[in-house]
């Protein structure tokens, strides 16, 4: 039986994903730097754990690493070229545009698998691209924006931090560009209009992989509590349930095709802290099956565009 290994998984998110791995009887191993809760959560689970910082290699009969510690700007690197070494395939869950950026660069070469965003974002998101774009024949133009509600957890304020240091980009003409002059553009998730402000998430990447459309800019929408400001060490491990189930999580893709003709489809799941361990979990475990290609992949492009609605909760409205 092959083997997943969950990095990370004494986090909010992390802790999630290994007690729904578990519940689904994946063969487990977690994993962190943290002895003493990783021991708690080994007992509580009753499985195995490996001590290790992400700059050291402890993947010695592991199939897949799913990483789960954020940001991932310190983390992904040392363990994707520790997977390359080992023959174990990588996912992760981050948003953080250079990631992506780095794991196309290194899957050039690669014998194993290098798979970001396996959570929320980008899954239901890049499944969206590939749907809109079937909808417009010659697709051209393809605008994305998050809808982001509700309170955020520690780990993903640290990320956004990142987001934001690498600048705004857009993909113009298939090339990623920096747009520092980018505008706020009005976008709708199925309520009218709605402010949205350019932000570079990792679907500049997966869904110029997943769709081949040559110009792509992503935009992001606030409500609520959601970007924290002041000393984000203080901030909550995450939102409690409650908050979750009071919170779904929405994306819009707006796409144009070569001829002018418009198409906008909205993607509506539950909450996306909720939506992440599920989404993870489902992804190694195909892998896990099987499903895999060498080097870098997308979501959308590996499972198909239906992938993001096998997540109970999930539809697709077509406007």
């Amino acid at each position: 039986m092959k083997t997943l290994m969950i990095y990370g998984a004494t986090g909010y998110t992390g802790r999630m994903a290994a007690e729904h791995a578990k519940q689904l009887g994946l063969n487990l191993v977690i994993a962190g730097r943290n002895v003493e809760r990783l021991a708690s959560l080994a007992a509580e689970l009753d499985v195995p754990y490996r001590v290790f910082a992400a700059d050291a290699s402890q993947l010695q009969g592991i199939d897949v690493l799913l990483n789960f510690a954020g940001p991932f700007a310190h983390t992904a690197e040392p363990l994707m070229r520790a997977c390359m070494a080992s023959g174990t395939d990588y996912l992760d869950i981050t948003a953080e545009i250079n990631v992506y950026r780095l794991a196309e660069q290194l899957g050039a070469g690669a014998d194993v698998m290098l798979l970001p965003g396996v959570g929320w974002d980008v899954v239901p998101t890049d499944c969206l691209a590939m749907h809109v774009a079937s909808r417009v024949p010659q697709p051209q133009s393809l605008k994305i924006a998050l809808q982001v509600p509700g309170a955020m957890s520690r780990g993903s304020a640290l990320s956004v931090g990142e987001i934001i240091g690498a600048g705004v980009m857009a993909r113009i003409d298939g090339e990623l560009l920096a747009t520092p002059d980018a505008q706020s553009q009005l976008l709708d998730f199925g309520d009218g209009p709605a402010l949205c402000a350019p932000l570079s998430f990792g679907d500049l990447i997966t869904a110029w992989h997943s769709s081949a459309i040559p110009n792509i800019a992503m935009f992001v929408h606030i409500t609520g509590e959601a970007f924290p400001e002041g000393d984000l060490s203080l901030l909550p491990d995450g939102p409690t349930q409650a908050q979750r189930d009071a919170h779904h999580a929405r994306a819009v893709a707006e796409v144009t095709g070569i001829d002018g003709m418009v198409a906008r489809s909205v993607i509506e799941t539950v909450n996306g802290y909720s939506y992440t361990p599920l989404a993870a979990v489902e992804a190694a475990r195909r892998v896990l099956g099987g499903e895999r290609r060498s080097g870098f992949e997308t979501p959308a492009k590996l499972f198909g565009v239906g992938f993001a609605k096998t997540i109970d909760g999930t539809q697709i409205t077509d406007y």
